[in-house]
Formats: C-alpha cells, structure tokens, sequence
C-alpha cells in the first residue's frame, strides 16, 4: 500500500514562518532578551537561543528559514535507488540476515547517498515513501494453540499471584521477630 505524499506548510506557512524569524532578528538588534523575545512571538526559547546564535554568525540572512525539516533529504532518484537497494534485501548488503532495521536502513542511506538520516527521520521517511513495518503473514507452523490456551488457564494465573520474596515482612533480614 503506498501512502500519498503530502505534507510541509503552504506557502502561506513558510512566510509566516519567516516574518517570525525576522521580527527576532529586529528584536536581537534592539537588545532584547531571549525570554522576552519567545513570549512576544510564542515560539520557545531554545528557537530564540539558536536564532540569535545563527544571527550573530552569519547575520540577518543566516536566520531565514530553509524549509520544513521534514522534507525529505534525498532527491526522487536517490528513493527510487534506495527502494530497489531495500528490495535486494539486507543480505546483499552485508548484513546477516534478511531483517531491515531501521538501523540498517539508516546505515543504508548513509553508505549510498551520504546523507545523515536518524532513526525517527529514516522512519518518517519510509513511511512517507509508503513503507511499513513488516508483519508476519501466518503464525508459527510450530505454534501449539491448545498448550498455548492451558498455559494462560492454569500456569499463568498461578505465577502472576505468587508473592515475590521480600516483598513482605520486615524490611530487614536480619530481624524476623519485627514483623
């Protein structure tokens, strides 16, 4: 199932976004503080630590936004290079076994195009990309549903009421006769 592509802000969004990070700048150039800067434009203060940050080394036009952080870093023809590595599967590149980890992917990515994803942003971008985590097709030929089913009935209930050791009692071993 592929997912449609979708996402990042309009371009009403983005010059929004902009006239923030230029009304900060203005502010820097006033003297104002961080904190009085973030509550005046609602924005955290840890954005208003890296804007200043960014303003004083590169001025003004170092503090303009480059875009929506979630966009993707590889170009149409890096996804669909990537999509077929993925379907030659992870032996073919090295690994052990045939399971991608979002590790692997992650590693991936890396090896082939030298970009930097982490694991949260090479999962937001397969899922983008309309890829999902896998799931098993069938159970276990080996599964018992019956020994499964006994265990839950008679075995389960009896472990999960036992009382753990020291949980009762004195909380010290070397006096019994306290509790």
């Amino acid at each position: 199932m592929r997912y449609a592509q979708g996402g990042g802000l309009s371009d009403a969004g983005r010059a929004a976004r902009e006239r923030i990070r230029l009304q900060a700048v203005e502010r820097f150039e006033r003297g104002e503080k961080n904190k009085d800067i973030a509550a005046a434009l609602r924005v955290s203060e840890r954005s208003v630590e890296r804007w200043r940050k960014t303003w004083r080394e590169r001025g003004g036009a170092g503090v303009l936004s480059k875009g929506s952080p979630g966009r993707s870093r590889l170009e149409p023809a890096q996804m669909e290079r990537l999509e077929r590595e993925l379907e030659r599967g992870p032996l073919a590149h090295g690994w052990p076994d045939q399971r991608w980890t979002l590790a692997r992917i992650r590693a991936l990515i890396g090896r082939l195009f030298h970009v930097s994803y982490t694991i949260e942003g090479t999962w937001l971008l397969l899922r983008r990309h309309g890829w999902s985590c896998q799931q098993p097709a069938r159970r276990a030929i080996e599964r018992d549903d019956e020994a499964v089913e006994l265990w839950k009935k008679e075995v389960w209930p009896q472990v999960k009421d036992r009382p753990r050791p020291g949980l009762r009692g004195s909380p010290s071993r070397t006096r019994p006769g306290s509790r």
